[in-house]
């Protein structure tokens, strides 16, 4: 008896030893997946100031300089799933270094572009690294820090979205006199930190027994991914026979294709078991709505230019109150998440976001009712896209794939925010003026918002019961 009592202060004892690792190593941990998440993100914002400038030294027409955003778009959407993958099998530290240098030597290529080809070829290579940061951050959360204080490292990562809205431009607008270049050149100090303090600070953990690569899954994966976003973003009500159904097809196509190679695979990029989860089905679908909402806020200006008649630039600067409710409420999400539980804060983002779009969609145009709506929206979005619905993700998929369960959240959201793209354009397109027609896209958010809602109540208050393991 006496043995059992002494084993057994031994593994407390051990047990709290293990414990106190992440604890002394927690904050410098989060300071490095946050400034990386960051740098993906900013590299999205930083290049509207620059877009002039680029269209004039390249001598391109504006349908091509579209592509310097729509390339980005579609490789990060394409590369998450994957390197989330990898980092599940080759270790956390290997994919996030993996993923920093790409997003580095993307933006040398970048920076060093003596034609527009090489440029989007830059862009390419930037945003399949920066695809790979945020799933794979999360990931590293999970694996670091206990359940308990999940919620509030999730939600200080999650603030980056409005930070970099934020930081964008303006870092953008100070840089510029020296030549757009530097927009690019700049993430490399920044990057050559990140990485070695990342070899320093985070853990490998290198799945023991490796089968070979999912070369299949992934092919067919990308093809599906690249055709729906091509599709979504080409498809407009006036003109969707002749731009985007083609692709829509190919990817409904891929769809069965690809549950077929994965039933079949050894190691499937997107375990099947994952979708068999109701929880993560919920979640996906919440996701996506999210994504629509998200997307649609790149409209808010050109609803404040017709709504008040002011110029962009004042369009823009009546953005800052959803941008500061999203910079403040994703914390405050994670800390609510670590002592209510998952679903209602996520209740609670849903109906915030479907308060604000309301607002935005029925109430009469004053700047007091926009500021409101972009507040609620900011705080909304903030209870979305930090920590909930990472949180739920990490608890069901399981400790073999959180990885993969951190790549599925954001092809999710990536679905939404060009769907949200191409619907809000659609709806605008097909009104009798841009106003209303931004208006009604909106209106049709909060609805589906509102089913989002409803559909929140399935989900557990506390996340568990992992779909696989």
């Amino acid at each position: 008896m006496q043995a059992i009592e002494q084993q057994r202060a031994r593994t407390l004892s051990l047990g709290a030893d293990r414990q106190l690792i992440p604890d002394m190593r927690s904050t410098p941990t989060l300071i490095v997946l946050f400034v990386g998440v960051l740098l993906g993100a900013v590299d999205i914002a930083i290049v509207g100031p620059a877009l002039p400038a680029i269209q004039a030294g390249f001598e391109v027409d504006s349908s091509a300089l579209g592509w310097v955003f729509t390339v980005y778009i579609l490789f990060s959407l394409v590369a998450a799933p994957l390197l989330a993958k990898l980092s599940d099998v080759h270790g956390r530290r290997t994919i996030y270094v993996v993923s920093l240098a790409l997003f580095g030597l993307g933006s040398i290529l970048v920076a060093a572009s003596g034609n527009f080809s090489v440029l989007l070829l830059g862009r390419a290579v930037q945003a399949s690294g920066a695809g790979g940061l945020l799933p794979v951050a999360a990931a590293v959360v999970a694996d670091s820090f206990p359940a308990e204080r999940r919620g509030r490292a999730l939600g200080l990562i999650g603030a980056v979205f409005g930070l970099a809205f934020l930081l964008g431009p303006l870092l953008g607008g100070f840089l510029l006199p020296f030549g757009w270049r530097w927009l690019f050149l700049v993430n490399i100090p920044f990057v050559a930190i990140v990485a070695a303090a990342s070899l320093i600070l985070l853990e490998d953990r290198p799945r023991a027994t490796r089968v070979g690569f999912d070369w299949a899954g992934a092919a067919t994966l990308a093809t599906l991914l690249t055709t729906l976003a091509w599709g979504l973003s080409h498809l407009q009500i006036r003109s969707a026979g002749t731009l985007g159904m083609p692709f829509l097809a190919v990817a409904l196509l891929a769809i069965p294709c690809f549950i077929w190679i994965e039933r079949r695979s050894a190691d499937p990029i997107l375990h099947p078991e994952l979708l068999g989860s109701k929880q993560l089905r919920i979640v996906g679908v919440i996701a996506i709505t999210t994504g629509l909402v998200e997307a649609s806020m790149v409209f808010l200006p050109s609803l404040a230019v017709r709504a008040f008649d002011v110029d962009a630039a004042t369009a823009s600067f009546m953005m800052l109150p959803l941008v500061a409710a999203l910079i403040v409420g994703a914390p405050t999400a994670g800390l609510l998440l670590d002592r209510v539980g998952a679903r209602p804060v996520v209740q609670l983002g849903l109906t915030l976001t479907v308060v604000g779009l309301l607002l935005f969609a029925l109430a009469a145009p004053t700047t007091r009712s926009f500021y409101a709506a972009g507040a609620c929206v900011g705080l909304g979005l903030s209870g979305l896209l930090g920590a909930p619905l990472r949180y739920i993700a990490i608890a069901e998929a399981g400790e073999a794939h959180r990885g993969a369960g951190q790549g599925l959240l954001t092809l999710f959201l990536g679905v939404g925010r060009i769907a949200g793209a191409a619907l809000i354009g659609g709806v605008a397109a097909a009104a009798q003026d841009e106003l209303s027609g931004h208006k009604a896209a909106l209106l049709c958010l909060a609805l589906a918002g509102v089913v989002a809602i409803g559909l929140s109540w399935v989900l557990r208050r506390e996340p568990g019961n992992p779909a696989t393991g």
